[in-house]
């Protein structure tokens, strides 16, 4: 089971087990066990590796004082053996929700002094949370039991990329926030939008060997756990990013400090504080040392998604030195106020990004004043709208604000993204083709129609340092327009086919193919078959030609990137850069051809390239024998009323069957197939016999419905008489009801002698390719992952030339189309309709008033 598997099974389990509890409150249950038997887990293997045999971590006990003291100097914390999550776990019938209230309360008291920070008052929400389990001690115990069971199996020990536990643990943040409604924005900051705040901060970065990051509005710490991910990617040594988080809510900053310290961060480049960030700034030095650790808090990078437009006490703040140069946000608003704050936090090479609510750009008042401060004094670098609905829980437009302490330029980059997303649900989501597009149009400070802007300070003066952003980007779709000349002669206006022009600049000789010019402002359609003439015309042909020969050798590349190094058991490194080093070469193919949109065919990339990371992840943490395992498919099923895991034959570690049978057992599978779709046959056969016979005969009560099963006992029996009939001399026509009868008991028996053919053959392949799975040889997993990883998308990629072709052919048949019909065909339409409607009412008999009527609506129809 891979981690995305996994991560699917204890959601569906925990959402299943939560019952009546609030998803914002169950998560905090669930993340909390995880962060225990992670910090267990941790100790174990600490101890294993200073060479504590099993028996002796079994002694391990608060009573022996020097045990405890070098577990907490080395660990930070010390826990008890019968305290221990895997202890938990082997008791099975004598688990009590007792010794999960002993555990927690010692663990509180067993935290190292330099630790405390980090580790005390952790387990707090899930102390006081326990009762909510259940009504009485033995359901509280049943509830617990089960959560642990449902969590035992999450592995602690994540290597490289493939770190288990914290996807496990982003994924159902994710998924209660999904489910939490309005408080999700209490914790959790989409993915995506992670990924690209996370992207556009580790670019501006990269250079830097030592890095500070922080987060005023922390939440659960994903987002700053993804700008640290994405910042280390260009770093030799992780452990040089320092983490600062603060976040206001007990139980949210709990979730902070936990996911800090499952993703390995070192306990020392962690700085959290729970507290109110507006009301009570960083401190800029140790309490237990507040004169030699003065130091005020100066940051590489500060990323936020605070609430939105709160409330907020500004009295008393005028001479805070994170307001006094810019001015106060209004009482009722807060927005400024978090981002002045964390523009006061960032170096003076720093960058800072927040997300808030689209009006912050341009609503006046304090916010007006502050926003012309902000560009004034040159802080501002960029806007980005996002797509609405993008937030859980709230459907409000919200915006990324980059801003700067220091900047050689004075424009401000404006990006309108609020249409590239695709609809995932009840809310929209960033692709990770957008994310890219936005990434890199903020990165290069590019201008693109319809996209992106770069604004001077003078055009934002002239409107008056409004940046709402329609001001300055038009991303509206172009309104449809009717041309009378055209519509009136059926031609089509030259305008209108100038709106194809990127197609004729990469065709320079189709236009005239497709069009004759009637006048200097017109042209008419010549081409009978539209997309014939456009597939083969010479520039066509040349174009798709040219885009052949630059992804000639991408098969080839790709096989030489993702599967020479594991057949040579070479490191390939991490994996995130591997998808980058393949990107980068697609954009780099894609750079000397026309139409090819590369964010496109980044996405193709990326669409794969989930697939293939996964695979990657295991064989770098498992080997390369993993490629060659099969594991027990287990599936739920009720067993005696209860719902049991159970196992339903074997399932591939990284090699799917279905593919290892189409590749390697061809015959196998087809005469299998052969089978199966004779037993289909057979069914439409009766079927059709059953369906042929008459109503009495129907009702005769031989034949009725019972699932799949069409026929009766009683037609068998039934059967058995007419055979003996015909022993006797009796003979049937081949219409009869008889002998269709004896048709349907033939096809009975053969249905049956083929399904347990069927069934055997099917056991026989699944075993087979089980067999085979475990006995490939190298290159045959060569060939598999060859044809699982690279076929797929050099495929998609090769349908990139035929989808534009298709595209433009579309195009250009619409606009014929558009005017093919003119004022006059639809005018002639109309009078034969009316004519036709005159003549039928000629016919019509009425009485005197009735008549009198209809000749009045006659004289309308004829124009009288």
């Amino acid at each position: 089971m891979n981690k995305q598997q996994l991560a699917a099974k204890i959601w569906e389990s925990a959402n299943q087990m939560r019952s009546k509890i609030e998803a914002n409150e169950y998560k905090d249950y669930i993340l909390g066990f995880i962060f225990y038997k992670y910090l267990s887990d941790k100790e174990i293997q600490f101890a294993k590796k200073e060479g504590w045999s099993n028996k002796e971590i079994e002694s391990l006990s608060e009573d022996d004082a020097d045990t405890v003291i070098y577990f907490k100097e080395n660990r930070g914390y010390f826990i008890a053996y019968n305290n221990l999550f895997s202890t938990w776990v082997e008791s099975g019938k004598d688990f009590d929700v007792s010794n999960v209230r002993d555990a927690l309360s010692a663990f509180s008291r067993l935290i190292s002094a330099n630790h405390k920070k980090l580790f005390d008052g952790v387990f707090d929400t899930l102390q006081t949370g326990l009762s909510k389990l259940g009504d009485s001690a033995a359901s509280q115990t049943k509830a617990i039991s089960l959560l642990i069971h449902l969590i035992k199996d999450i592995p602690m020990n994540g290597k490289q990329d493939y770190d288990v536990l914290g996807f496990v643990y982003e994924y159902l943040i994710g998924m209660f926030a999904a489910n939490a409604g309005k408080k999700a924005g209490e914790f959790y900051t989409p993915h995506e939008v992670s990924l690209l705040m996370s992207e556009i901060v580790a670019h501006h970065l990269k250079d830097k060997k030592e890095i500070q990051i922080y987060d005023p509005t922390s939440g659960s710490g994903s987002l700053l756990i993804n700008i640290g991910s994405s910042v280390a990617k260009h770093m030799d040594d992780k452990n040089n990013i320092i983490y600062y988080a603060q976040e206001l809510k007990k139980n949210t900053y709990n979730l902070t400090r936990m996911n800090l310290v499952m993703r390995g961060i070192l306990p020392n480049n962690i700085l959290t504080r729970c507290a109110d960030t507006l009301e009570d700034d960083w401190p800029y030095f140790d309490e237990n040392d507040p004169v030699g650790s003065y130091n005020p808090l100066y940051v590489d990078a500060v990323v936020s998604n605070p609430p939105y437009s709160q409330k907020w006490d500004s009295d008393n703040k005028e001479t805070d030195p994170r307001y006094a140069r810019f001015g106060l946000a209004p009482k009722t608003k807060a927005d400024y106020a978090f981002l002045l704050h964390d523009l006061y936090h960032i170096k003076p090479d720093g960058i800072m990004t927040i997300v808030l609510p689209h009006g912050v750009l341009f609503r006046g008042g304090e916010e007006g004043a502050i926003r012309k401060n902000l560009i004034e004094q040159n802080h501002i670098d960029a806007v980005i709208g996002l797509p609405a609905n993008i937030f859980f829980g709230t459907g409000i437009p919200t915006i990324i604000l980059v801003l700067k302490q220091k900047r050689k330029n004075t424009d401000v980059l404006i990006v309108d993204a609020s249409k590239n997303f695709i609809k995932v649900g009840k809310n929209n989501k960033l692709r990770a083709s957008d994310i890219k597009r936005i990434a890199d149009t903020v990165t290069h400070r590019e201008t693109s129609p319809k996209y992106s802007n770069v604004v001077s300070r003078d055009k934002i003066r002239e409107n008056e340092y409004n940046l709402n952003i329609p001001r300055y980007v038009d991303s509206s779709d172009n309104k449809e327009s009717w041309d009378i000349y055209a519509s009136m002669f059926g031609t089509i206006p030259k305008t209108e086919l100038n709106e194809l022009e990127p197609y004729w600049q990469a065709f320079p000789a189709l236009r005239d193919a497709l069009f004759n010019e009637t006048s200097s402002d017109y042209v008419a359609l010549k081409a009978d078959e539209v997309k014939t003439t456009i597939k083969q015309h010479s520039d066509v042909k040349t174009f798709i030609e040219s885009y052949e020969a630059s992804f000639g050798t991408f098969n080839k590349f790709l096989s030489n990137k993702l599967l020479t190094p594991l057949l040579n058991k070479e490191e390939s490194g991490n994996i995130s850069k591997q998808e980058a080093v393949l990107s980068n070469e697609i954009f780099s193919r894609l750079k000397t051809i026309s139409l090819c949109d590369k964010y496109e065919a980044y996405q193709l990339l990326n669409d794969s390239w989930i697939n293939i990371a996964v695979d990657l992840e295991i064989i770098q943490t498992e080997g390369y024998a993993a490629t060659k395992q099969v594991d027990p498919n287990m599936v739920l099923k009720k067993v005696k009323g209860k719902e049991q895991e159970v196992q339903e034959g074997w399932m591939g570690h990284i090699m799917p069957f279905e593919l290892v049978q189409k590749t390697y057992l061809k015959d196998e599978l087809q005469n299998l197939q052969k089978k199966e779709n004779r037993l289909a046959e057979i069914s439409a056969e009766y079927e059709t016999i059953l369906d042929s016979l008459l109503e009495e005969e129907k009702e005769a009560d031989t034949i009725k419905e019972s699932g799949d099963d069409f026929i009766n006992a009683a037609v068998i029996k039934e059967a058995k008489q007419l055979k003996a009939d015909i022993k006797q001399n009796s003979a049937y026509t081949d219409d009869s009801y008889e002998a269709k009868i004896l048709k349907v008991d033939k096809l009975i028996a053969e249905e049956k002698k083929l399904k347990k053919d069927v069934k055997a053959a099917t056991e026989k392949l699944h075993l087979q390719t089980k067999d085979t799975i475990e006995n490939l040889s190298n290159e045959q997993v060569q060939e598999l992952l060859q044809l699982k990883w690279i076929n797929p998308l050099v495929s998609a990629l090769n349908k990139m030339p035929e989808t534009i072709i298709n595209n433009l052919s579309s195009k250009v048949e619409s606009l014929a189309k558009k005017y093919a019909t003119t004022y006059a065909d639809v005018a002639k339409d109309i009078q034969d309709t009316e004519k036709a409607l005159s003549g039928l009412i000629d016919e019509l008999t009425a009485n005197e008033f009735d008549r009198q009527g209809l000749d009045e609506f006659q004289s309308f129809l004829k124009g009288v």
